[in-house]
């Protein structure tokens, strides 16, 4: 493992987390992905392990850890075949838990971060819409402020944890004709009034909960607002190039797993009377999947160890997505194919990694508009810059 970036410390973290992955959620993943539904003990179990609160504050039960324990966090989830699994945590903990950290106020700290971080309470972020896709500034869900509330209504779409969750991080617009000046962020407890989640059925990523959730006239109390009124905007764009780099590391760390499994395959296969891990073609074209992939995986650590020191590293973030999830795809779907008629198979990892894998480009902003991100960078030489400094 790369020394430059993880220490004996990272290793045995590593180690212990493989471990517990291992004993206590390897056993379910089956079941999970066939009723789409991940019980509630196994969030608490991760809880209690720390696990949640990897990256946040030690006042809310939190470890104040560096990145890269978040990096192998994500690396491990992807190794034990369940995409969704891995989605519905890391949704979670850095999604819906990194704006209550960021923006919320210190009675939302107390009530639901450190709840999240026990495992007790499940959070999911609501910003997709179904009109708007990667179209953030283009929502439609609106807050109204009537005296001491704000009443939401509006939907929102492709929600992990959306149906299990216990609250929602949702951006409304509250000035609508400001356009993306004019949106802003609140806590919704899940049990108010109003609110239906309807479960989406997926290609992939079948073990965690998907939805499209509906606020109709949902009063909540105007303490609920997250940070100020109409940065909403910024507040999301400023927490992407987490959220990018995550769904890049989830692409190396998937393709990687994929490769180890078919070396492993190939080694024991035989065909012509020798084991297909003899055959040049099937060699070469399995290194140069490692040599991309690798190349991914050395980038996206990089772009870590920059963030880490909290440096802007959105240009780099989105590079990385693009890229990872693209040769995540590439690589998964040769893998399969060197497993002939078994990779077509359910009861191999394969299957289910492709599909699985198949979200990547998709997720987080499409690879066709973080495209469009980088040529307004690159070709039109403009400077994004943290909007909001914390």
């Amino acid at each position: 493992m790369n020394s430059l970036y993880f220490t004996e410390e990272h290793q045995l973290f590593r180690a212990s987390l493989r471990d517990f992955l291992q004993k206590e959620v390897v056993p379910h993943i089956e079941k999970w992905e066939k009723t789409g539904t991940i019980e509630r003990f196994i969030w608490k179990k991760f809880g209690e392990m720390g696990f949640f609160g990897l990256r946040y504050p030690e006042a809310y039960g939190g470890l104040n850890l560096d990145l890269f324990y978040t990096v192998i966090f994500l690396e491990e989830l992807q190794r034990i075949k369940s995409g969704g699994f891995a989605a519905a945590m890391w949704a979670h903990a850095y999604l819906a838990m990194t704006h209550l950290n960021a923006e919320g106020d210190e009675r939302i700290k107390r009530e639901y971060l450190a709840a999240s971080i026990a495992g007790d309470k499940i959070g999911a972020l609501c910003i997709t819409e179904p009109f708007g896709g990667s179209d953030v500034a283009g929502m439609r869900t609106t807050a109204v402020k009537k005296g001491d509330k704000y009443i939401i209504n509006g939907s929102k779409t492709f929600i992990t944890n959306g149906v299990y969750a216990d609250y929602y991080v949702v951006a409304a617009k509250t000035t609508p004709d400001l356009g993306n000046k004019g949106i802003s962020m609140f806590l919704v407890d899940a049990k108010q009034e109003g609110i239906s989640a309807t479960k989406l059925d997926k290609l992939g990523w079948r073990a965690s909960d998907t939805a499209e959730i509906a606020f109709d006239n949902v009063e909540i109390p105007v303490e609920n607002l997250m940070g100020e009124e109409g940065k909403g905007f910024p507040y999301i764009m400023q927490h992407f190039a987490l959220e990018r780099l995550i769904m890049a590391i989830n692409a190396h760390a998937s393709a990687e797993y994929a490769i180890e499994y078919a070396i492993e395959y190939m080694s024991e296969r035989e065909a012509f009377g020798r084991t297909i891990d003899k055959f040049q073609a099937l060699r070469h074209t399995l290194v140069e999947h490692a040599t991309d992939v690798e190349h991914c995986k050395l980038f996206n650590y990089a772009a870590v160890a920059r963030l880490d020191k909290g440096e802007y590293v959105v240009k780099e973030a989105t590079m990385a997505k693009l890229k990872s999830t693209k040769v995540a795809d590439e690589t998964i779907y040769s893998c399969l194919q060197m497993l002939g008629g078994y990779g077509y198979m359910e009861e191999y990892p394969m299957a289910r990694l492709l599909r699985d894998s198949r979200l990547g480009p998709i997720g987080g902003g499409t690879s066709e508009i973080l495209k469009e991100i980088l040529s307004k960078m690159i070709i039109d030489k403009q400077n994004y810059q943290p909007a909001v400094k914390h």
